[in-house]
């Protein structure tokens, strides 16, 4: 697999490492190329979209996945969800999250850590933005947690070019 190129781009974010292809077998036919998918396709689709399910683990390893609502800001998705659902019971086992957006036709991955948040002003702004995308407050009551996920790992294609726009994306992340 060829090394991924850096990227110097200042329209790509900072903490940006690399950008290339995708890791994946030879058969699937990923060709190196000078250009790749930019992050600001991700982003728009990150922003734009109204469910994102997340992907979590059960301590007995077992995957678990469910739709949620939330938002893209910053450079991160947040979401909310109850401790004592399945995602909240796993999320305090193991940090460890997969995103994916509801499209394979125009396919956006993450991966990273939910990372709860706590700041009461945070808090604060982001039922402020949860409000206006969904027109409900985001759930802040005891038993309840707000997750932040910066993306380690995100891919993205389009079913009309694949696998000519196959891009992924590393990322320097300190969680």
């Amino acid at each position: 697999m060829p090394k991924a190129k850096t990227v110097p781009d200042k329209k790509e974010p900072t903490n940006l490492i690399r950008v290339g292809l995708p890791h994946v077998p030879a058969e699937y036919g990923l060709k190196p190329r000078k250009n790749y998918l930019p992050w600001s396709h991700a982003e728009k689709r990150l922003a734009s979209s109204r469910n994102y399910w997340i992907c979590t683990s059960r301590p007995d390893g077992r995957p678990h996945s469910m739709p949620v609502w939330g938002f893209w800001t910053n450079g991160a998705l947040y979401f909310g969800t109850g401790r004592s659902t399945r995602k909240g019971k796993n999320l305090a086992h193991n940090k460890a999250v997969s995103v994916h957006l509801e499209s394979g036709d125009d396919a956006v991955i993450l991966e990273g850590n939910a990372v709860e948040v706590n700041d009461k002003p945070m808090l604060k702004k982001l039922d402020e933005a949860y409000r206006a995308k969904y027109k409900t407050p985001l759930l802040i009551a005891p038993g309840s947690a707000v997750y932040c996920v910066h993306p380690r790992i995100a891919w993205a294609w389009t079913e009309k070019n694949y696998p000519n726009d196959a891009t992924r994306w590393e990322f320097k992340v300190s969680d």
